[in-house]
Order: C-alpha cells, then structure tokens, then sequence
C-alpha cells in the first residue's frame, strides 16, 4: 500500500463492513489471496454512488464478484450492474456469492474476454469501474470511453501498484517490467486524453478518476 499502514488502519477503524454477507465473502477473499477493493477504496466507492446515483454500471473484472455486490447496497431500486469476468473458478464464485447476497436480478455477470465482450455493448453508463488485470487496461480503455455517458464517471482500481509504479522500469522486479511499463503509458494517456478530465488519488492502492466531459 503506498499509503502509511498505520494511518490506513487508523481511517479503517471507523469503517465497518454493511452486512453479514460482506463481511463474510471479504473474509473468503483474503484467505484465498483473492484481490477485492481494499475498505478505504469501498468507501470512496460508496460515496461515488450516493452522491452521483448511477441507473447503469459497468464493472470490468468482477473476481468472485465482492466489488458489485458492495456497490449493489448503495444504488438505487431501479439501478443495475453489468459486470465481466473471464476467470471460470472466479466466476462461478461470482454467480455463488450473488445469489447468497440476494442480487441475482440487480447483477448481470458476462462471462468471458473484455476486450471481445465490451465493443458488443450498446446504450451508456453512468459509471464505469475497472478493477482487471493491470496490464489490460489500456487494451480497455476505448471502449470504456466509449460506452461512458456525458458527465459519466470512469474509476480505475490499483493504479499505482503498491508504488511500484513510481519507481524507474529497472527498480521493479524483471517479471513486473511489463506491467509497470503499460501501467505509465495508461496513465498519461488517461490524463491526457481530450474527452476526459481525470485526477490521480493516492486511496488504497491508488485510484484514477475520471469524468467524461458534456
């Protein structure tokens, strides 16, 4: 985490985890080493959503499904999720964890590749959360734009790789050069890019927000 652990635990301390079902699937998560949205990501999440109300969101890359799940407590009756996974254990995790959490007909999960799945979509999203594999995301990133609606939120999950990102190409690890090496060019490409503005935000393992300018 980029952020000080004790000052991560501190802010932790007064989060707490909405209903059994979460908490218990958070559990799972992290005794399996399955990566979720770190609590301080979660609440800046749940913010977004309260106070900008999406009806359509779509999540790229839903693991065992604990991101949309988390986020289907806080919209609203008539909103829903489109979420993709390419995983077949994680994703039937997913399919296990929407039912015991009683969202089976507020979750739509898409099985399969992104990149071949996201140009099939049609109409916009208010709110668009990347959380899939960090080397991808620039392979995803078009289409997101795309399938974002005027004034619509792009939130980008684990952007600054435990701060690996901000070393140089030859501090990292051999078998991470890759990664690091795509996740800067998404990067400036993202803040760069006319269609949006975007801030960079040193929450959890660091998230890029970005709207979609009118």
């Amino acid at each position: 985490m980029v952020t000080d652990e004790r000052l991560a635990s501190f802010i932790n301390s007064f989060n707490t985890d909405y209903d059994d079902v979460i908490t218990c699937i958070r559990k799972e998560a992290e005794e399996n080493r399955v990566p979720i949205i770190r609590q301080e990501a979660g609440e800046f999440i749940k913010m977004l959503i309260l106070m900008n109300r999406p009806k359509r969101i779509l999540e790229i890359g839903s693991a065992v499904g604990f991101s949309a799940i988390f986020m289907s407590r806080f919209m609203d009756d008539d909103a829903h999720i489109t979420t993709i996974e390419n995983y077949p254990p994680r994703i039937e995790e997913a399919k296990k964890n929407f039912a015991r959490a009683g969202v089976e007909d507020r979750i739509t999960l898409m099985e399969g590749d992104a990149q071949e799945i996201l140009p099939g979509l049609d109409g916009l999203y208010d709110f668009i959360f990347m959380d899939a594999a960090k080397g991808q995301y620039g392979c995803f990133f078009t289409e997101s734009v795309r399938l974002l609606k005027q004034n619509g939120i792009l939130l980008c999950d684990n952007v600054l790789q435990d701060g690996d990102v901000l070393e140089s190409r030859f501090a990292v690890t051999r078998r991470n050069r890759t990664i690091h090496s795509r996740m800067r060019e998404y990067l400036y490409g993202l803040t760069h890019d006319p269609c949006l503005d975007t801030a960079i935000l040193n929450i959890g393992d660091g998230m890029s927000l970005s709207m979609k300018k009118a």
